[in-house]
């Protein structure tokens, strides 16, 4: 799935099971992003192992022959580390590390693991270090004389490298001591939030890596970094932009994923709280990935979860230069059509023209495509939204047209 380079990547291999609730091309999906996943954390996957399975086996969630296949291939082929897709219970993953003797990891700890790596500032290390003790406390029986054995590496960043933390009651201080800091420098931002005025706030949602940072920069003439890797940013960034003479306070907030581990939203409550408080939410989406609708669903579900699903929204569908949708062939008489086939012009007579042509937006964040329309859009909310705030002020922020009228005549003289 990834070109990419042997040298320096964990030798890994991913693990997921067929179910009634879960069928193969879901599995797909699931194990392409938890390559994607395991490749931003620093591996390598050189191999997928799936079952068909009723439910996971409550001792080492796959059947045991199944264990014993991956076992073989892991001596055969010099595997470091096995990730599984699903969060596996403290007893599965002591039983399945027992007969690997490998490095077990499951999606959380992976997620969790990038996040420790991405967190740049103090108050992000603080939020991803209380996440990663919460998913540890359950799992501390069996696990430090496995990590003396299995040093560094994914999966080990944060508190797994520190040996002292072996004892239950410490871990729980530690934890206390991370939520009292947190709470701390909660209220901090929340003051900060406040002080912020009456300034209309814009939050920047979507799945991760669809280009919410790279559409940021572009808005905001700023330099927030970016990188075709999942979760390139945490820390949340608020940015002061203008358009026209009309001054509004946008924030990247950190990118959404399925199956996102609930300690991270406990933690990340107050990168979260950037989205409760906004006004208007810019909900991005990466039109070009094949997923993208199960993307968008995901984020809903996670706005549904922190009581800001009905919120006035503008879905961006970005990427559109990089949309390429699937071909059949004139004598194909056998493959049937599907969205996939669609062109972004069919997309938008499907679900999308329900939204309404004020609620969606086509461009490219990369090329600035269709970037008058958006700004354009961005402008007539966020304006709305200030009119009905200080009614007596409209006269300050005329139409969008006006102010192009405006500038064009500005760049004619």
């Amino acid at each position: 799935m990834l070109d990419k380079e042997e040298i320096n990547f964990e030798r890994s291999v991913i693990v997921g099971i067929v179910t009634q609730e879960q069928d193969e091309d879901k599995l797909k999906e699931y194990l392409d992003e938890l390559e994607f996943l395991t490749y931003t954390a620093g591996g390598q996957v050189l191999k997928r192992f799936t079952q068909k399975m009723d439910k996971p086996n409550p001792k080492t969630f796959m059947g045991t022959g199944k264990i014993e296949e991956i076992h073989t291939y892991i001596i055969e082929n010099n595997i470091d580390t096995v990730i599984f897709d699903d969060e596996l219970t403290p007893a599965q993953q002591k039983n399945i590390t027992r007969v690997l003797d490998c490095k077990v990891l499951d999606r959380t700890n992976l997620i969790l693991d990038i996040f420790a790596q991405r967190a740049q500032t103090s108050y992000a290390r603080t939020q991803v270090e209380l996440a990663q003790f919460q998913y540890l406390l359950p799992r501390l029986s069996g696990m430090w004389t496995h990590l003396e054995r299995q040093r560094g590496g994914i999966g080990m960043r944060g508190p797994g490298e520190t040996e002292i933390e072996t004892d239950r009651r410490i871990v729980r201080d530690r934890i206390s001591l991370l939520r009292d800091k947190l709470k701390i420098i909660d209220k901090q931002m929340a003051s900060q939030r406040g002080n912020r005025g009456a300034m209309v706030r814009v939050a920047l949602v979507g799945y991760t890596n669809v280009g919410k940072s790279t559409l940021m920069n572009a808005i905001g003439k700023s330099e927030v970094f970016v990188e075709n890797k999942l979760f390139a940013t945490l820390d949340t960034t608020v940015r002061k932009i203008v358009i026209g003479n009309l001054p509004f306070l946008l924030t990247d907030t950190v990118g959404f994923i399925r199956k996102l581990p609930t300690q991270l939203i406990e933690s990340f409550k107050s990168t979260l709280d950037e989205v409760r408080e906004a006004d208007l939410l810019l909900h991005v989406v990466d039109i070009s990935h094949h997923e993208f609708e199960n993307h968008i669903d995901s984020v809903n579900q996670i706005l549904k979860d922190i009581k800001s699903a009905n919120k006035p929204t503008i879905m961006v569908f970005n990427k559109i230069d990089a949309y390429i949708p699937d071909q059949i062939e004139e004598d194909d008489l056998i493959t049937e059509r599907t969205s996939k086939h669609y062109s972004i012009e069919e997309w938008k007579k499907t679900w999308m023209a329900k939204v309404g042509e004020n609620n969606t937006i086509f461009i490219s964040a990369t090329n600035k495509e269709n970037f008058d329309e958006f700004r354009e859009k961005i402008y007539s909310a966020v304006r709305q939204i200030h009119i009905t705030r200080f009614p007596y002020n409209d006269f300050l922020y005329p139409d969008f047209k006006d102010i192009q009228e405006e500038e064009k005549e500005e760049g004619e003289n």
